[in-house]
């Protein structure tokens, strides 16, 4: 059976929207490239370069930027996703998590902004891997 559609988030305004943005591109200067990324460690395989954010849709993603050091696709990059804030009525927002099998997941619901960052910092599986 099909896992059931997670619907849209409704529009948001441009100032909101920026608000949003601002306070998780914070996050990610301030806690999570620290934490995660101290330094960047090349390697014959993939690895991390940088930790960003991207706006769409009503959704915040928070995606890891991985270079690759294998000999075929050297310095090809490629972005993956592992966690999501959903926007989902004014202050209000659901928390998703990329899955291994490259499919998002609920975890929180129904927290504000200031909640819903403090979930990015602190639960262990909305961290980078």
């Amino acid at each position: 059976m099909p896992a059931a559609r997670i619907p849209r988030p409704p529009p948001v305004g441009e100032t909101e929207k920026q608000a949003i943005i601002t306070a998780c591109e914070a996050l990610i200067r301030d806690v999570l490239k620290p934490r995660h990324l101290p330094r960047i460690e090349p390697s014959e395989f993939n690895y991390v370069v940088d930790i960003r954010g991207a706006w769409a849709a009503g959704r915040y993603r928070f995606m890891q930027r991985y270079r690759s050091g294998m000999p075929h696709n050297a310095g090809e990059e490629f972005d993956a996703p592992f966690a999501r804030l959903d926007r989902m009525r004014p202050d209000h927002f659901d928390i998703h998590w990329m899955r291994h099998t490259g499919k998002w997941w609920p975890l929180h619901t129904d927290a504000n902004l200031a909640e819903a960052l403090h979930l990015l910092a602190t639960d262990s599986v909305l961290q980078p891997p």
